[in-house]
């Protein structure tokens, strides 16, 4: 039996340690209910509870949520088009979030699965220092997929950290 201070106060029968309890107003709480005997804590239930679970919602605002964005493309994309999904692929890596790269085949485009590949290898190949290849080119019916998820983060925040631009220079100041 512990009271509110973390303090032992020994073996005792349940009702001199609720009765303690009591004048303290507090809550007897049992921690260790499979322990011989069971060892009991006297504190603020209440106080207690709300406390972890402000404890619980700071894990969970610090949690990033990954989501799936997707980038869908033509086997005979220009090169600008190309450059134009390029750009979103990255913006979406740099928020966190895995890509998924879809080339979409129509009609006679389906004899030739081989461009489509080429297509996702060049864009990997584009991407291939901020990404790695979760899952590679699979052609599944009329579209041939790949994802994309970002390389960790450690990496990004300490390239992010060298281009500061202009501004305040004393971050640049302390690292050196």
């Amino acid at each position: 039996m512990t009271d509110a201070n973390g303090e032992q106060l020994g073996v005792m029968l349940t009702r001199d340690a609720l009765r303690l309890a009591e004048e303290k107003h507090l809550d007897l709480v049992e921690v260790a209910p499979k322990a011989r005997p069971p060892v009991c804590r006297i504190m603020d239930f209440g106080k207690y509870r709300y406390e972890q679970q402000k404890r619980e919602k700071e894990v969970r605002k610090k949690q990033k949520i990954i989501t799936i964005k997707e980038v869908k493309l033509r086997p005979n994309i220009e090169q600008h088009d190309f450059e134009v999904k390029l750009k979103n692929a990255q913006r979406f890596i740099e928020e966190g979030n895995k890509v998924k790269v879809t080339i979409m085949f129509r009609g006679r485009e389906l004899s030739h699965p081989e461009l489509g590949s080429e297509v996702l290898t060049k864009l990997a190949e584009a991407l291939k220092e901020t990404v790695t290849v979760e899952r590679s080119a699979k052609l599944e019916g009329k579209n041939m997929t790949m994802i994309l998820s970002p390389k960790a983060q450690k990496a990004q925040k300490s390239r992010k950290s060298t281009n500061i631009k202009g501004g305040d220079t004393s971050a640049q100041n302390q690292d050196a």
